[in-house]
């Protein structure tokens, strides 16, 4: 499964405070919730996602409260893939839950630039930064988070079990 996107670029220690504030946990419309994506750290960043996006991004990426809107409203407004140094476990778990892919790319913070073109192949963990000839090696998934993801998150991948059974 392979994904192509350009980057939009951030540090360390983005919180889900930051990535959905708080004040927009009581939407229910996942399109409503995506205007408001990363609004607590960019007020333009859903301008700048046009055809899909990567979110590039340092440390312990998705720290703080869990909650599951974060990553709902990064899916929905248009984020293909977040590629980080790492990630807090319990946003890594809601992202593959709902079928956003997340990679932990050892290095990525530096050797990526805002706007860069990148291509990820999810089944085998490799990271093409188009715009610099340079290719990195993310972590990679298991098979089953693989199909997790391409089925379009946990509860569709079963869905699907449970019809070919």
């Amino acid at each position: 499964m392979a994904i192509c996107g350009k980057a939009i670029k951030f540090g360390d220690n983005v919180d889900t405070d930051v990535i959905l504030p708080g004040q927009y946990l009581v939407l229910t419309d996942t399109t409503e919730l995506a205007k408001h994506a990363m609004e607590g750290l960019d007020p333009t960043f859903t301008t700048k996602i046009h055809d899909g996006a990567f979110i590039v991004a340092g440390k312990n990426f998705g720290c703080g409260s869990s909650r599951e809107q974060a990553p709902l409203a990064l899916k929905h407004a248009g984020i293909k893939c977040v590629l980080a140094e790492s990630f807090a476990r319990i946003f890594y778990r809601n992202s593959v839950t709902i079928g956003l892919p997340v990679l932990e790319c050892p290095g990525i913070s530096s050797k990526v630039e805002e706007g860069d073109v990148l291509a990820v192949d999810l089944r085998v963990g490799e990271v093409e930064n188009k715009s610099k000839d340079l290719v990195l090696q993310a972590t990679q998934l298991p098979e089953f988070i693989v199909e997790i993801l391409e089925g379009g998150g946990l509860i569709e991948h079963l869905r699907r079990r449970i019809r070919l059974e």
